[in-house]
């Protein structure tokens, strides 16, 4: 009975080995913090303690060899290795790297824990490649590896590596998984090398394309570059590191080089990847406008370090490089970046700055076809090609660049450094030179997981999956990674607003350098930022940003009203300084408002920022408010217009209330009103009119008429007015039953649906606040049933295919919606209001404690407490607010700044009496 029951707990263990086949990003290798003993090494060099030493995949060099010997019958003595830690560990993953060469291979053996268990693994590479072993979690003071198959003399490890399991995570760094969702992200989604918005945004590349699974993408087996630019279509500075007979004149497909998730490193602020074509382990981290890599060789060769100018990368097209070698060990340049799909500027340059920590033999270059030998100077390719004849797309472009030369020894390593500058290489140099004027990666990885630690530490969350913790901070990370800086350490920043509209496009954009306002220290401000629009950020970043770091909130709008001063308009995403007029309406408007709503509005005048957008919501604003929207209260054919302008108008009248501006405050409102004629009685939505009046079609799922929606997703997006909607559809028991049919039609789906198609969809903006409306209808537990449904079947994956509804997170507002949910916090008018409250549904987690920023806010934290909390146990019983009942499905920003304590009592029937008064008028 004992044998076969450890022969099942056996089978059991290797079946979840297989499955469990994904690797996993996060947290650190601990193997380093055990003792480590062997059976009898083959001498000094070595010795068992290489087993930890950190160095893989190198031949005769950081490798335990024993002295085990193969007889000529073919017989082995097998040797072993133990780990011994100090304290209680609880595992789930060991790496396994055999020695490099080839005249030695552990081919198989068993690993030993002991908590008693064993786990027999097979087939290890006999090259040094790894061998990864996933395994339900452990907890273990011990770990021992015992041969049992192995071929030739003296057979040992290169390395073993054991991590963590989630139950041991000791930061909050660990729990984010980049890989969730690559292989339908865009360009920009996975950006190790960065710091929260900061300005440098460096990752490998995977595949060459902008969105549905570009840049970084898990299914693709091979690293085209390192692009150092990784932003709202922005893109370039293509590093990579090669060794061997390479001629980079033949482009990225001739460089490429295999890599395997399984000995890859992946984290906020830091990465680490084996190129198996040049056998080079590559590190990457990063400050705020530098990045740096340590290359470690492991093998003797000539290496070629390539900084590709020139061609399509993700977003954009280099051309036109210029580079000047200032000594042995440095390079300054620019490039030109074009070719932007989606709008902004027609071009953009970007400077850099490039220091190696040790001279280079020569600096090689060439343009096209054309190499070149040992240069001082190198001035890339003019010529672009577009990708289609007519209209406004992609361009190809001839590769240019140059190659720093070095000879390398197995063993050694390679440190380089890049900043980069939208101004000019002379504020490139000095971003380096204040960031980072020393050669101390680990220092600065260090810095980097210390900062990303600081800012995802700000909301931290107890209980929940393992899953929904990974998912959840993964969020968070998306939030606060993509929009990034484009001001120098000077405060120095481009401006190009200044050019000819061409659609969505700026043509003939003239680069200004301006300077950021000063604080008495000298700092900026203030940062101005390249970001994707804000469009219906309302439902996410506007909340989620002011709850845990309203200085974000505070800096983007600053930002936003920079902007408008320097070219006249609000942007809906600003693109390096100019406009690239993406998507439509006014949403900077909203962003801003919440922010004074909220009180957190410091870093810009008021009034000013007030009559910015009083003028962008007038005719020749960003608004784009023409005569027919402002005396018919409708965008002629575009109901999608309409409802946003509507609910811009609404944000704007709050602030006008709240500065004293009665007139304009009425007028706003007034023109926030104007929607309620696209309601089609018969259909019971809201539809799209001609100008005459007429509708323009009868289709509910249609998105004609709608900007990526239809009427059954978007109806409900007039977040100012629900109780106008309740009282067109007759009331809140037709609005509810009406709504409740759209979830359960999308549910089938896991309400995700692409552009325009569907009842509910999660998968993009527009519907992003419907689970919420239940909440104003005084029926608040259809809220917590279908808040706690979308957050699960549409953002509850953390698999590289699933995550974010898989079709369009950008930048951080999927992330936002689904951290939302997970905290059973949201706010419909998206802290708009002049008095603004937060919607309560039922978290995900036990506790979500969000850290006050004193900077901003009275109190030092405020504790969403669940009790009960379950799968089933969604709905809200009763509620208590700082010690009090609370009937309310709501409570203020005044009642959070000043912190405090919500305690939630879950269960599985709804409580249809909690929660039902209405908002005070």
């Amino acid at each position: 009975m004992s044998f076969l029951f450890q022969q099942k707990t056996v089978i059991i263990t290797l079946l979840f080995g297989i499955i469990m086949t994904k690797a996993q990003a996060g947290p650190e290798n601990i193997a380093g913090t055990a003792t480590v003993k062997a059976s009898a090494s083959l001498n000094s060099d070595f010795d068992i303690a290489h087993v930890i030493d950190g160095m893989a995949r190198y031949t005769n060099i950081g490798e335990w060899a024993s002295d085990s010997k193969m007889n000529f019958w073919g017989g082995v003595n097998y040797p072993w290795m133990q780990l011994d830690w100090d304290r209680t560990q609880t595992i789930n993953k060991i790496v396994l790297f055999d020695r490099a060469t080839l005249q030695a291979h552990t081919a198989g053996g068993t690993l030993y824990f002991s908590d008693g268990t064993e786990i027999s693994v097979t087939a290890i590479p006999n090259d040094g490649s790894p061998k990864t072993v996933f395994f339900p979690e452990k907890k273990v003071e011990w770990v021992k590896f015992m041969v049992t198959d192995g071929d030739g003399d003296h057979l040992g490890l290169s390395e073993i590596e054991v991590f963590p399991a989630p139950t041991d995570y000791d930061d909050y760094v660990s729990w984010v998984d980049p890989y969730i969702e690559t292989t339908r992200g865009r360009y920009f989604y996975f950006v190790t090398g960065s710091r929260p918005f900061g300005m440098i945004s460096a990752a490998p590349m995977t595949r060459n394309k902008n969105q549905m699974g570009g840049g970084y993408n898990y299914n693709s087996t091979e690293i085209l570059g390192f692009p150092q630019v990784h932003g709202w279509m922005l893109s370039g500075l293509d590093l990579m590191p090669t060794t061997g007979q390479v001629n980079p004149s033949l482009g990225e497909q001739r460089w490429k080089s295999n890599f395997s998730h399984e000995d890859e490193v992946v984290q906020p602020g830091y990465q680490k990847v084996f190129l198996e074509k040049y056998g080079i382990w590559v590190e990457q981290t990063t400050t705020d406008r530098v990045s740096f890599y340590r290359f470690k060789y492991t093998k003797d060769a000539i290496s070629k370090v390539l900084m590709n100018l020139g061609g399509y990368i993700g977003t954009s097209t280099m051309t036109d490089a210029q580079v000047t070698k200032i000594g042995d060990n440095e390079i300054h340049g620019s490039v030109n970046t074009m070719g932007r799909l989606w709008g902004g500027p027609d071009n953009v340059t970007l400077f850099f700055v490039i220091q190696f920590d040790k001279p280079f033999e020569k600096l090689n270059g060439w343009v096209d076809q054309d190499n070149y030998e040992d240069i001082t100077y190198l001035k890339g390719s003019s010529e672009k090609t577009p990708r289609r004849l007519e209209g406004w797309s992609y361009y190809d472009a001839p590769t240019s660049g140059v190659s720093a030369i070095y000879n390398v020894k197995e063993g050694s390593e390679l440190q380089m450094k890049m900043s980069i500058s939208y101004t000019s290489i002379a504020n490139a140099k000095n971003n380096l030179t204040e960031e980072c004027n020393h050669w101390n990666f680990d220092q600065v990885r260090k810095d980097a997981k210390d900062e990303w630690n600081d800012w995802l530490g700000k909301i931290e969350v107890r209980g929940g999956t393992e899953a929904q913790k990974i998912k959840f901070y993964t969020d968070l990370w998306h939030t606060l990674l993509g929009r990034h800086k484009i001001d120098d350490f000077s405060g120095d920043y481009p401006d190009y607003t200044e050019g000819e509209r061409k659609g969505s496009h700026t043509l003939n954009a003239k680069l200004k350098v301006r300077t950021l306002p000063k604080k008495a220290n000298g700092e900026a401000k203030f940062h101005m930022y390249n970001s994707d629009a804000f469009w219906l950020t309302q439902w996410n970043l506007n909340i989620l940003w002011g709850l845990a770091w309203p200085g974000v909130l505070d800096d983007f709008s600053a930002s936003l009203v920079q902007y408008a001063d320097n070219g006249g308009l609000l942007p809906r995403g600003p693109n390096v300084g100019g406009y690239s007029y993406i998507m439509t309406g006014c949403p900077a408007t909203p962003l801003i408002v919440s922010a004074y709503t909220k009180g957190i509005l410091t870093k810009v005048n008021h009034e000013h920022a007030y009559s910015v957008m009083k003028r962008n919501h007038m005719p020749g604003g960003m608004l784009e408010a023409d005569e027919h929207y402002i005396e018919k209260g409708y965008f002629a054919g575009n109901a999608g217009r309409t409802l946003e302008a509507a609910f811009q108008d609404w944000s704007l009248s709050q602030m006008a209330h709240g500065l004293g501006k009665k007139n304009d405050a009425l007028y706003f409102l007034q023109r926030s009103k104007g929607w309620r004629s696209l309601y089609n009685p018969e259909q019971g939505l809201v539809f799209p009119k001609k100008e005459n009046g007429k509708w323009s079609h009868g289709d509910p799922l249609s998105g004609k008429g709608w900007v990526e929606a239809n009427a059954w997703q978007a109806t409900w997006s007039v977040s100012h007015d629900i109780q106008g909607l309740s009282a067109l559809m007759g009331g809140n028991d037709k609005l509810c039953e009406k709504l409740n049919f759209a979830f359960e039609q999308a549910e089938p789906t896991d309400f995700v649906f692409a552009y325009g198609n569907g009842y509910v969809s999660y998968a993009n903006q527009p519907g992003c606040s419907n689970a919420h409306v239940f909440n104003y209808t005084s029926k608040p537990w259809l809220s917590q049933y279908w808040v706690r449904k979308v957050n699960e079947n549409a953002y509850g994956a953390i698999t590289p295919d699933k995550g974010y509804g898989g079709h369009d997170e950008d930048q951080g507002q999927m992330g936002g919606v689904s951290a939302l949910m997970s905290m059973g916090i949201f706010s419909l008018k998206g802290t708009a209001a002049i008095d603004p409250v937060y919607d309560i549904t039922s978290p995900v987690f036990d506790e979500v404690i969000i850290k006050l920023d004193r900077k901003y806010y009275n109190g030092n934290e405020f504790i969403v407490k669940a009790y009960n909390n379950s799968e089933n146990n969604m709905y809200i019983q009763k509620a208590a607010l700082n010690g009090k009942l609370h009937d309310e499905f709501w409570f203020s920003h005044k009642d959070f700044i000043n912190g405090g304590i919500l305690e939630l009592w879950l269960g599985p029937n709804p409580n249809k009496n909690w929660g039902t008064t209405e908002l005070p008028k």
